[in-house]
């Protein structure tokens, strides 16, 4: 069986995170149990690992890997970039806190649609 090991990092201080983070892990549950069960007929065993990151590390923040490969190079014409989030400076007391987007034909994601995990998912696994 191959296996596919889907790792989040994201800040987390206390329990909380970011709104974009946030909704990015929604995204992650939903669509991975999905993908656990449609991708097993075909010899893959998808598994999910959460990375809370220190506060230090929030470049890092709200990236996805793939058998430890960023989502960004697994995706075609994807980019990283980073904007103003509002979120974040509320939740590190800093004014001026900018954090990671990524960028799919044309579309800036502050947070990380399920669509775009599915198809990341579905570049490596060849399942669905």
């Amino acid at each position: 069986m191959n296996r596919l090991d889907i790792e989040w990092q994201h800040i987390e201080e206390s329990g909380n995170t970011c709104i974009r983070c946030a909704d990015t892990g929604e995204a992650l549950q939903d669509v991975i149990a999905k993908l656990a069960e449609e991708c097993k007929p075909c010899g893959w065993d998808i598994r999910f690992k959460e990375t809370r990151l220190a506060m230090d590390q929030i470049k890092q923040s709200n990236g996805i890997l793939f058998n430890g490969k960023p989502i960004e190079a697994i995706l075609p014409e994807a980019k990283v970039a980073e904007n103003h989030c509002q979120s974040c400076c509320e939740f590190t007391g800093n004014a001026e806190t900018f954090c990671r987007t990524l960028e799919v034909d044309g579309i800036v994601h502050e947070a990380i649609p399920a669509a775009l995990i599915r198809q990341a998912t579905c570049e490596v696994a060849q399942c669905c």
